[in-house]
């Protein structure tokens, strides 16, 4: 019964959610990527992939942009690509992760009623 809830869910099917997820970091970098191939002269595109693959995910790249627009728009994409990525994370597991949340705040509420009623007998 528990796992027809999950599966029931107005966000399901997990494949569905996923596709969205995958689909917006999908776009979100490649708008990184060619901003930063069109804004950053002498880089190749696999430097441009490596680059937004760094910076979407916190771990910093190594250079910075050229150019002073190259740097305006990775510091608008740092924020837009992390945003992404918690967001994707978010749609994907928030269903589950919140089922698991409900299960666990009922069994604590359970377990104070089981303390209560120990505590009334021994009085």
């Amino acid at each position: 019964m528990a796992a027809r809830r999950i599966f029931s869910h107005p966000l399901s099917p997990l494949a569905k959610r996923t596709a969205v997820a995958v689909a917006a970091i999908l776009i979100v970098m490649g708008v990184g990527i060619i901003g930063m191939k069109l804004l950053s002269p002498g880089w190749s595109w696999l430097n441009s992939f490596y680059f937004m693959a760094m910076l979407g995910t916190a771990e910093g790249p190594p250079t910075i942009p050229p150019t002073f627009w190259g740097q305006i728009f990775a510091g608008v994409m740092s924020f837009v690509s992390i945003g992404t990525l918690i967001t994707a994370a978010g749609i994907i597991f928030g269903p589950a992760l919140g089922y698991l949340f409900e299960k666990g705040k009922h069994f604590a509420q359970e377990e104070v009623k089981k303390a209560e009623t120990e505590k009334v007998r021994k009085s």
